[in-house]
């Protein structure tokens, strides 16, 4: 197999400080994020749903998504240190989808 060859006019990109650089034992996202996504990684158009954050059943938190599949839970920080349930509804209360986020995480993923 042929490696790839150098374009032509290749810039030249040099740090000047690797202490600028985000430390890779601490999380970027400091509260809970989670995206909604198709089966191909592009996020769906959640205007107007909502999520719900349960723990042994005791509703934590609700929060809104943005149109373009996020959501942040501000009153959950990272990593998480407990499992939860995320329920997601549309806005007429119509439950789509169950998951369990584990512990440990600081964004999850719904797929589909």
């Amino acid at each position: 197999m042929r490696k790839p060859s150098k374009p032509k006019s290749a810039r030249r990109w040099r740090l000047n400080s690797a202490a600028n650089l985000q430390s890779p034992n601490s999380p970027i996202l400091d509260r809970l994020t989670v995206v909604w996504v198709q089966s191909n990684g592009v996020p769906f158009d959640t205007t107007g749903f909502i999520a719900r954050l349960y723990r042994n059943g005791v509703l934590v938190q609700t929060a809104a998504f943005d149109r373009f599949g996020v959501v942040r839970f501000s009153g959950v920080a990272t990593l998480t240190r407990v499992s939860y349930t995320l329920r997601v509804f549309d806005s007429n209360g119509f439950l789509f989808r169950t998951r369990t986020i584990p512990a440990g995480v600081e964004t999850f993923a719904v797929i589909g």
